[in-house]
């Protein structure tokens, strides 16, 4: 393998002056740049970006944890957050923690051994404050959380206006007449989880409208999990008109259990959901959804980590929240069909809901 001593003899240079065009930090003259560059290709020369890296003290590598790589809300994040890095030069490694407060801190321990330079965390669900997050910010390794803020913690965050998307996207369904409206949350140890639960009890609140202690179901944030609540729901003898799933894969869950029990949708439940893809457009009826800026939020998050690695900005943790948009479209539609109700000889579609 060449060294760059050999390159700086092959261009006729110091090597002071291969340093300099390999790490851009001295202007260089195009001629020599030239021979340089020239140099390096007919050598096969790969600069060392281990020492390069114990030099500067920096690795120029990100990391970034997420809870459900599956989850398409969390792809569009880790490619708005890899194109901020790569335009800085940087290189983003990913990990998927699947909710579980362990592996989150396995893995910030193995970022802090290969010396990050920084770190984009959605945190998983924690009852009590996460002590190893601050352990690592208090170590030097910058954080900025993506989605989700932890309980107890001064950080630098990127999430989404949770409560005011979901009081309009659960206004809506009050308009259509719904007052029955079951919610599907995720996990109340989430900051998500519990903004999208309140922005559905303000909805009610304007509206002047009780709030159904018995149609606040709590989940997780999994296909299964809106499945499983969903069927609970139907079963139910004085059934919902309309749910509001608060993330997109219980939505889907949701909807698999409604087709399971012969039920139409809208026409005997409508369904709206906090976040949107490209196949709730295509599905049938299209799904009415709230769409996060997932790739911004990815994107805008490591620009606040990358300004934090460069010791730029305010000197106090920065929160940006971007605005949620409701797509209003087919499964929210349609008349309120009052639930029948359920006894021993009752028939139709109470009797399709699995007992």
């Amino acid at each position: 393998m060449a060294t760059i001593k050999e390159v700086a003899q092959r261009a006729d240079v110091s090597v002071g002056t291969v340093s300099n065009v390999i790490t851009n930090s001295i202007p260089v003259s195009p001629e020599l740049r030239q021979r340089v560059l020239t140099a390096i290709h007919d050598l096969g020369y790969q600069p060392s970006h281990v020492a390069r890296s114990l030099k500067l003290r920096r690795t120029n590598t990100l990391g970034l944890l997420v809870s459900d790589i599956t989850n398409p809300f969390f792809s569009q994040l880790v490619r708005g957050a890899e194109e901020a890095a790569l335009e800085q030069g940087y290189l983003l490694v990913t990990f998927n923690t699947d909710d579980r407060i362990e592996r989150e801190k396995q893995v910030l321990d193995v970022l802090r051994g290969r010396r990050v330079d920084g770190i984009l965390l959605v945190v998983a669900p924690a009852p009590l404050t996460p002590s190893h997050i601050a352990e690592t910010m208090g170590r030097g390794t910058p954080i900025v959380c993506l989605d989700r803020l932890p309980p107890g913690i001064s950080v630098d965050a990127v999430t989404v206006d949770n409560v005011g998307a979901s009081r309009r996207c659960v206004a809506h369904l009050l308009e259509l007449g719904h007052r029955r409206i079951a919610i599907l949350a995720g996990s109340m140890h989430l900051t998500t989880a519990r903004e999208r639960l309140l922005g559905y009890k303000q909805a009610f609140r304007k509206a002047a409208v009780p709030v159904d202690p018995g149609l606040i179901r709590e989940g997780n944030f999994r296909m299964d999990s809106g499945c499983e609540l969903t069927l609970r729901l139907l079963r139910q003898p004085d059934r919902p008109t309309a749910l509001f799933v608060s993330n997109g894969l219980m939505a889907i869950g949701a909807l698999k259990a409604i087709s399971a029990v012969g039920l139409r949708c809208p026409q005997e439940i409508a369904v709206a959901t906090f976040d949107d893809s490209p196949l709730n457009e295509l599905l049938s009826p299209s799904l009415t959804s709230v769409a996060q800026p997932a790739y911004l939020m990815g994107y805008r998050g490591a620009r606040l980590l990358l300004d934090r690695i460069r010791s730029l900005g305010p000197p106090r943790p920065c929160r940006i929240r971007l605005r949620a948009e409701l797509k209003i479209r087919q499964s929210s539609g349609g008349p309120v069909i009052p639930a029948p109700v359920r006894n021993a000889r009752t028939k139709g579609p109470a009797s399709l809901v699995p007992r």
